[in-house]
C-alpha cells in the first residue's frame, strides 16, 4: 500500500478498530504520511479520543476540565477526512472476507486493519462486587461517577475503600487524601506498585502514603463487599470489616482481544505482533495496550549496536500513554509499506502527592537495586540491574533528566557511581563506555 492507496484498496481503505488515544495516533498519523485512501476509526465509547492518564490524576482532582482531555473534538477528525464511528463494537474479525463485524450487525470492509482495542479492568470474583457504588476506573464516564462519589464521600464524612494499591489504586487514594477524604487501600502484596517498583522501593512509597493519612492494609485481601442496596462495608480474608460509602477495584487489566476468537489472529497475553506491528495474519495490525510484542532493549544481544553481554529481548505487553501513542505510528508507516523495527525504551509516570514518579525501560526482575536520596523529599533514584546491566530506572521529581535516564537503559556502570547523589543522570551518562 503507497502512501495515496492502492488498486488494491478498493474504496475499503484502513479500518482502525479502538477508539482510544491509540487509535487517533495511527489515524493522524496515516494523515502525515501521505496515505489519501478511506480512514475509519470505530469507537465502543461515544466519545472522540482522549487522554486516560489524567482520568486518575488531574481530572479526578479537580484541576482539568473534561474538555481538556480531549485533543480534538470530532469535527477535527473529520477535517482530516477520518471517519468516526463512535459507539460501535467490534465483535468478529473475518480475515477471508477482509470484514470487521460490528455489534450493530454492519460489516465495515478493510484492505487493512489495525487493533487497539486496548485493555478492559479485571473484576473480583467475590460476593457483593455487583453493588452500586462498588466501581472501576477507565473510562471518561466511570471518572465522572467517581469524582462525584469521591466528593460526596467527603462531604458526608464517609470514607472511600480502594481495592489494589498499583497504578490506579495508589492515585486515586492520593487523590482522595489530597481532598480531604478518608480512604483505606487494601493491597494482597506488601507493598504499593510492588510488581513494577518491587518491595524496597514500593516499601518507600507504603510510607509516604500512610504519612499523608492513607490507611494501608497490605498482604490483604477482600472477601466481599456487603450493603443494603448499595455498599456500605468491604469485609477483608482475615475478617476485617471497613464501613465505606464508595468502594474502588483496581487489581488490573486485562486486554481487549476476546472479539478476535475464532479469527486466526494469535492472541498470548494480547495480540501477538512482530517488531513492524504485523499480527499473524496477513493486513492485519496491532499497537498500544492490546499488543504483545518484542522488546529489544538497548545493548541487548540482538540487533544494532548489541553487544555481549547485553540485556535479552523479551516479549512485553505495555499498558502506558507513551507506548499507545507512539507504537500505532509505528503500525501506520508498516500498513503503508514502509516497516522500521519498534524498538522504544518503555516509559511510564505516575503523580501522588507532590511526587512525580518516573520510570524507563522495562524490568520483570532484577538481581540488583541501587538508590540515591530519598522519596520523602522527592530525591529519590533507584536502578534496576540486571547482569551489570541497567534494565529500568525510576526518578522523583526530575522530569528535566528523563532523556538523559533513558540513555542509560542498558548501560553498565558501577554500581558505586550510580548510588553517588552528587553526579546527576547526565554525568552519569558521561561515564558510560562506548564502543
Amino acid at each position: 500500500m503507497t502512501a495515496a492507496g492502492d488498486s488494491a484498496d478498493n474504496g475499503a481503505g484502513i479500518v482502525i478498530v479502538g477508539g482510544g488515544i491509540a487509535g487517533a495516533s495511527a489515524a493522524e498519523a496515516l494523515r502525515r504520511e501521505g496515505y489519501a485512501g478511506r480512514v475509519t476509526l470505530v469507537g465502543e465509547e461515544a466519545v472522540p479520543p482522549y487522554e486516560r492518564p489524567p482520568l486518575s490524576k488531574e481530572f479526578l482532582l479537580g484541576r482539568l476540565p473534561e474538555e481538556r482531555l480531549f485533543p480534538r473534538p470530532a469535527e477535527g477528525y473529520a477535517a482530516e477526512g477520518i471517519e468516526l464511528l463512535l459507539g460501535e463494537r467490534a465483535v468478529a474479525l473475518d480475515v477471508a472476507a477482509h470484514q470487521v463485524r460490528l455489534a450493530s450487525g454492519r460489516n465495515l470492509p478493510y484492505r487493512r486493519a489495525l487493533i487497539v482495542t486496548g485493555s478492559v479492568p479485571l473484576r473480583l470474583s467475590v460476593p457483593g462486587v455487583e453493588l452500586p457504588g462498588v466501581l472501576t476506573l477507565r473510562t471518561v464516564a466511570d471518572a465522572r461517577v467517581l469524582a462525584e462519589g469521591i466528593r460526596a464521600t467527603g462531604a458526608t464524612g464517609g470514607r472511600v475503600v480502594i481495592v489494589g494499591a498499583g497504578f490506579i489504586g495508589a492515585e486515586v487514594a492520593a487523590d482522595c487524601r489530597m481532598l480531604g477524604v478518608a480512604v483505606t487501600l487494601i493491597e494482597q502484596l506488601g507493598a504499593p506498585m510492588e510488581r513494577v517498583l518491587g518491595p524496597e522501593v514500593g516499601g518507600l512509597l507504603a510510607e509516604v502514603h500512610r504519612t499523608h493519612g492513607v490507611d494501608l492494609r497490605l498482604g490483604e485481601a477482600v472477601a466481599a463487599f456487603r450493603g443494603d442496596g448499595r455498599v456500605e462495608e468491604v469485609v477483608t480474608a482475615s475478617g476485617a470489616r471497613i464501613p465505606c460509602a464508595l468502594a474502588l477495584v483496581g487489581v488490573g487489566v486485562r486486554p481487549a482481544d476476546e472479539w478476535l476468537a475464532g479469527s486466526g489472529v494469535a492472541r498470548q497475553d494480547g495480540v501477538l505482533v512482530d517488531a513492524f506491528c504485523q499480527t499473524s495474519v496477513p493486513d492485519v495490525f496491532a499497537a498500544g495496550d492490546v499488543a504483545n510484542w518484542p522488546y529489544t532493549p538497548p545493548g541487548s544481544g540482538s540487533g544494532a549496536g548489541a553487544d555481549a553481554g547485553g540485556l535479552p529481548a523479551e516479549r512485553v505487553r505495555v499498558e502506558h500513554w507513551d507506548n499507545a501513542l507512539r507504537q500505532p505510528e509505528a503500525a501506520a508507516r508498516a500498513m503503508l509499506g514502509r516497516p522500521a523495527s519498534y524498538a522504544p525504551v518503555p516509559y511510564f509516570w505516575s503523580d501522588q502527592y507532590d511526587l512525580k514518579l518516573q520510570y524507563v525501560g522495562y524490568a520483570r526482575r532484577w538481581d540488583q537495586l541501587v538508590t540515591r536520596g530519598r522519596l520523602d523529599d522527592g530525591t529519590l533514584a533507584a536502578f534496576y540491574l540486571a547482569g551489570g546491566r541497567i534494565a529500568a530506572a525510576l526518578s522523583a521529581n526530575r522530569p528535566r533528566e528523563l532523556v538523559a535516564l533513558k540513555r542509560l537503559v542498558g548501560a553498565a556502570l558501577d554500581p558505586s557511581l550510580l548510588a553517588d547523589a552528587a553526579l546527576d543522570f547526565k554525568a552519569l551518562l558521561a561515564r558510560v563506555p562506548r564502543l
